[in-house]
């Protein structure tokens, strides 16, 4: 399965940049979609206030999906892969 990777950047009220990618099925293309799936990642950690619009998240790249996204794609529709001040 290939799958489209969301560079995303969201600025935290303590000024770190958090910056983690949405990955989704290649298919999946609606930007509200994806923006909604960056939310929910963000109200599961108590950061609801913050936005994510075209602003903070662009399609990268696709790719060939990794063994341990496939489990959370298959469930929920997306995967948070943490990179930069996500804990």
């Amino acid at each position: 399965m290939k799958v489209a990777v969301w560079d995303t950047y969201v600025k935290r009220k303590d000024g770190k940049l958090m910056h983690f990618d949405i990955i989704v099925p290649q298919e999946t293309d609606n930007q509200e979609t994806i923006y909604g799936f960056g939310k929910e990642y963000l109200q599961g950690k108590n950061l609801k206030h913050l936005e994510i619009t075209s602003k903070e998240c662009r399609f990268c790249h696709i790719e060939t999906i990794k063994p341990d996204w496939e489990t959370a794609i298959m469930e929920k529709g997306y995967y948070i892969y943490e990179m930069e001040n996500c804990k």
